[in-house]
């Protein structure tokens, strides 16, 4: 897409703004998206949208001034330079050297809006809807969505580099609910990435799906009420690992931890883990939702070890961070749209596989659970403290799967789980590609991946 406004004129604006300050940049967005919902037989909603702003950032150490806004016009952006360069108040610092410039792409520029056509995307939903009724008497709702977006990211440095970036996403998903005997539960599933449409809705895809979300409403039709208490869990791989995004994760980024507000704050070079477990962020897997080829200021993304065999040795750092912190940008400076300021923020984010045979970890269980997926969950920063709800998970009793349980819930603590892994599966997954992380009120996509674990004490609680 090309600019409304004159690249040069905007240079030299933002060269104004940052004078004596230590940072900034110009973020300009130009996005199309849309989504289709199919519930109960028919097509509940099409949505389509488009939309376009800038955000113009001065940082001045601490402080940050910013000004945004839907007009991509010169005068827009002058006006958003004299607002932004308020930050500085007289300060005077040295412009920070910026990111060197890549010609790495890790997703095709493509737009999912455009193929294949509305009326194939209805018509797969409907197939969909149509497939999971004949494949059980038991359904008695469906519900199938496709949602699809093309993002035109282009970042202006304050050295007059040009960043630009194209960034299609797509998502599918299925919801199946069962009926038996006047019980009814439902199941979910879902696929997507940084490709075309055509890479989940062929029927393979699409109808694997469908399988895995009715299996798990069978599966929870059987359940059982979760008995309480502390016991062995093991979890299982790729998606659990949002257990590991959401309480470890979070508390390696770099802000909470130059503020002092994360468990693992000035412990650099310490042992937070059990030998064995090293956790990577990476946003260089081509074609994941997590990944971008570079971060929304213009950082080249990588592969950051953050703990490594139990030791922690780096956190996810933006720029603004980084340079407080004396460390170098590791590409996770994200943010949500232009309206938004970045931040350290994950990509994917993951626990490197082992050498333990799963089956051997369910032999080893005298009585726990075994968590094979999981739902929402909530985390403290500061303490490290988490609960997470399983949405498919199964008693283990001598060392043998058992009843799947309903509404069981994981309480504990990020770094206490960690130091309790005793064995590391050798079945390391990524996730579907479905996850989306708040931090600040804002949402971004990412991805989570790890093997199976075992974990020795974690506080189980639930009810039927």
């Amino acid at each position: 897409m090309s600019l409304p406004f004159d690249l040069d004129t905007a240079r030299k604006t933002l060269a104004e703004a940052v004078t004596g300050a230590d940072d900034g940049e110009i973020y300009v967005e130009q996005t199309r998206s849309e989504s289709f919902v199919f519930d109960d037989g028919r097509l509940k909603s099409a949505a389509f949208d488009t939309g376009q702003g800038m955000g113009l950032r001065v940082v001045a150490g601490e402080a940050t001034g910013f000004s945004h806004g839907s007009e991509l016009t010169d005068d827009a952006i002058r006006r958003a330079g004299e607002t932004a360069a308020a930050a500085k108040r007289g300060y005077s610092g040295e412009l920070a050297e910026g990111p060197r410039p890549v010609n790495r792409r890790l997703y095709a520029p493509i737009d999912p809006t455009e193929s294949p056509d509305f009326s194939v995307k209805t018509s797969l939903l409907a197939e969909i809807d149509a497939y999971a009724r004949a494949k059980d008497p038991r359904v008695v709702q469906v519900s199938a969505s496709l949602a699809g977006s093309h993002k035109h990211v282009t970042i202006v440095r304050p050295d007059g580099a040009v960043f630009e970036d194209v960034r299609p996403l797509v998502r599918v998903n299925v919801s199946v609910t069962l009926e038996k005997d006047g019980r009814r539960e439902s199941g979910s599933a879902g696929a997507g990435g940084r490709a075309a449409y055509e890479e989940w809705i062929e029927p393979g895809r699409w109808k694997g799906l469908v399988e895995r979300a009715m299996k798990k409403a069978e599966t929870n039709l059987e359940s059982i009420p979760t008995p309480a208490g502390e016991m062995e869990v093991v979890l299982g791989p790729g998606w659990p690992a949002v257990l590991l995004h959401e309480a470890v994760g979070h508390g390696l980024e770099g802000d909470f931890n130059r503020k002092g507000a994360s468990v693992y704050s000035g412990k650099i070079g310490e042992q937070v883990a059990a030998k064995g477990v090293t956790v990577v962020d990476d946003g260089t897997i081509e074609n994941r939702r997590g990944s971008l080829s570079v971060d929304d200021e213009g950082t080249e993304t990588q592969k950051t070890t953050l703990i490594e065999d139990g030791v922690l040795v780096g956190y996810m750092q933006d720029r603004q961070n980084a340079r407080l912190m004396g460390m170098a940008p590791t590409g996770n400076g994200r943010r949500e749209s232009y309206a938004s300021l970045p931040m350290p923020r994950m990509t994917n984010t993951y626990m490197l596989g082992g050498e333990a045979n799963p089956e051997d970890m369910i032999k080893s269980v005298k009585k726990g659970i075994w968590a094979v997926d999981f739902g929402g969950g909530q985390v403290d920063i500061t303490s490290g403290n988490f609960v997470f709800q399983c949405t498919e998970a199964y008693m283990i009793e001598d060392g043998k799967v058992g009843a799947p349980v309903k509404n069981a819930t994981l309480i504990g603590h990020g770094p206490t789980a960690l130091n309790h892994v005793s064995m590391i599966g050798n079945d390391f997954a990524m996730d579907d590609g479905v996850g989306t992380c708040g931090k600040a009120g804002q949402s971004v996509p990412v991805g989570v991946g790890q093997p199976s674990l075992k974990i020795d004490a974690i506080t189980v609680g639930g009810a039927g």
